[in-house]
């Protein structure tokens, strides 16, 4: 009885130990980036207009975006809120996760009679930050995508930084009065259908 007693407390305590290694174990970079598949999509393709693709996002931006949702330096509806669960080590596997996946552009209707003229204004204004036309460049550093993401997501995004909800570079800020200026909300509407087209 006696033995028996204490090989049932001997598996009992064995079981403990491993169920508490179970539990002090780090989350691994597909259980944190989990929680992002809702808005952002399983593979980090967004399925919805409002959402951006964050699939093959360069691991630096994907860092700073999140350390200033989290700040609120970056205004957001939902993302502060969910950037404030989660450390800097977090963000990084997060972004090592999504930087890995395949980036797959948003299937979406486009004004086709623009996207000529907004290359031309990309090629003008944009190109020298946003190379290639805005798209994943794996192999290159500090990288944003455009190319392929949903319209309504490059409206929003673009009016938060007009209305200084979102920092922008000098650099860009400058060039994006310039374009104004040329151009008016027009030029804005053939770079949107330029970057959607790219499909």
């Amino acid at each position: 009885m006696a033995t028996r007693r204490t090989t049932v407390t001997t598996a009992i305590g064995a079981l403990s130990l491993c169920l508490s290694a179970a539990l002090a174990a780090e989350p691994t970079a597909e259980m944190l980036a989990g929680t992002c598949a809702g808005c952002h999509g399983g593979g980090g393709n967004s399925q919805g207009p409002a959402a951006p693709t964050i699939a093959a996002m360069d691991p630096l931006v994907f860092v700073d975006a999140m350390e200033a949702f989290k700040s609120d330096e970056t205004y957001s509806t939902i993302m502060g809120r969910i950037a404030r669960g989660y450390s800097t080590k977090d963000f990084e596997k997060m972004a090592e996760h999504f930087h890995q996946l395949e980036y797959t552009p948003a299937p979406q209707s486009y004004d086709t009679a623009l996207v000529d003229q907004g290359a031309k204004l990309h090629d003008k204004y944009c190109e020298k930050c946003h190379a290639e036309g805005g798209k994943p460049l794996k192999d290159e550093e500090d990288y944003n995508i455009l190319a392929g993401q949903w319209l309504p997501y490059l409206q929003y995004a673009m009016s938060d930084f007009r209305e200084d909800r979102r920092e922008m570079e000098k650099k860009m800020r400058r060039k994006l009065e310039e374009m104004l200026e040329r151009e008016g909300e027009a030029g804005l509407d053939a770079l949107y259908a330029f970057y959607a087209s790219q499909q």
